[in-house]
């Protein structure tokens, strides 16, 4: 085998293998190496190089920072930016001397963006988790474009359903009866009837947020084997976000029924399916609620309780017994997680370290509780 570079080697040809050991096959090409590859070869020939991120002003990884203050990157809100907020308080916290009656533990798990499945809900079965014996959390949240700071006391139930119907299979050319396609549309139709219905007892009560009604959205269909054949299956997946007030055991029954009505061959299963959701007392009278909000008044921050609309490693928490809280202090911030040109304003940001300077000794004083253990 030919080493690089070695004597007779074609420089084009050198090259040329360099390039191919950049891995840039999915699903985790390595699209940095390859661009940093192009570039130095750019340069080397005098030539101009200009990378172009769809949508986005700067290169989501760079954290590139404007004149303004602003910092664009991915993760900006979600939720870097609260990772090195709690250890910026924690920080500062221990190099003031501080100590208090209960221990800030700080936990970093993966997953959270694909169901927690290989996170956050199996930590809280190890008996590291169990070692901590914590007695309330603090999650993430979301920015809030006004003056206010929304903070999370529950949260929709996540509900992955794959509706699947079988039919009659036959040549596009007829009028194939009793089809796949004919009853899944009977069941799609119900489902956005639902969605409808939902939508509008959000829009018509402005006292409602998201997080209050249940949504549902076609996220993908499945079916069919050629251009001019009727499939005999097909399939469509709905993500339904189901509000914490809602009776589960009846919604299911409800999208059962929405199925047998559609005729014989449609059935339903469960791709995500959680049933245990929780709410986090925001009551005055509640000890833990009472030392958040109560820096929050002091500080003069007006927060603005709400349902998170999707889900965060939170509902594992809850379901231990554990009260959490969504907080991320972001306000006068448009909602940008997931988004194009998510950023953050250097200002927010350093706003947010002292924010959770204040809360964290609150909450870590806490005289001991009769729900403690």
């Amino acid at each position: 085998m030919a080493s690089e570079g070695r004597e007779g080697e074609h420089p084009s040809v050198t090259l040329f293998r360099r390039y191919l050991r950049i891995r840039t096959v999915q699903p985790e090409p390595d699209y940095g190496a390859a661009v940093a590859f192009l570039e130095e070869r750019g340069r080397q020939l005098g030539l101009g190089c200009q990378k172009v991120e769809e949508h986005w002003s700067h290169d989501p990884f760079e954290a590139f920072k404007d004149a303004e203050g602003y910092i664009y990157a991915r993760g900006t809100q979600d939720m870097k930016c609260v990772s090195i907020q709690y250890l910026e308080a924690v920080r500062r916290l221990k190099a003031e001397g501080h100590h208090f009656p209960r221990t800030i533990h700080m936990t970093f798990v993966p997953d959270e963006e694909v169901g927690g499945h290989q996170g956050m809900a199996l930590f809280v079965k190890r008996p590291e988790f169990q070692a901590l014996r914590a007695g309330f959390a603090l999650d993430e949240g979301l920015a809030n474009p006004s003056d206010a700071f929304t903070v999370f006391y529950s949260e929709r139930s996540t509900w992955w359903v794959r509706v699947l119907s079988t039919g009659k299979p036959g040549h596009s050319s007829r009028f194939v009866e009793d089809t796949a396609v004919e009853k899944l549309h009977k069941v799609m139709s119900s489902i956005l009837a639902f969605r409808e219905k939902e939508r509008q007892r959000l829009q018509s009560n402005p006292h409602l947020k998201a997080g209050a009604v249940t949504s549902v959205n076609l996220t993908k269909l499945e079916g069919g084997v050629a251009y001019n054949v009727v499939p005999a299956t097909i399939s469509a997946i709905f993500d339904f976000r189901v509000a914490p007030d809602v009776d589960l055991k009846a919604f299911e029954e409800q999208l059962q029924g929405w199925c047998r009505a559609a005729g014989e061959g449609v059935t339903l299963e469960f791709v995500q399916k959680w049933t245990e959701p929780r709410v986090t007392s925001i009551d005055d009278s509640d000890p833990w609620w009472a030392a958040f909000s109560g820096v929050c008044k002091d500080m003069n921050l007006s927060l603005e309780p709400e349902i998170f609309p999707a889900a965060t490693d939170s509902r594992y928490l809850r379901v231990m017994g554990i009260p959490a809280l969504g907080f991320s202090p972001m306000n006068r911030t448009p909602v940008l997680l997931h988004d194009h040109d998510e950023r953050l304003h250097e200002a927010v940001f350093l706003r947010g370290v002292d924010i959770y300077t204040r809360l964290l000794p609150a909450l870590a004083s806490m005289p001991a509780l009769p729900s403690d253990g």
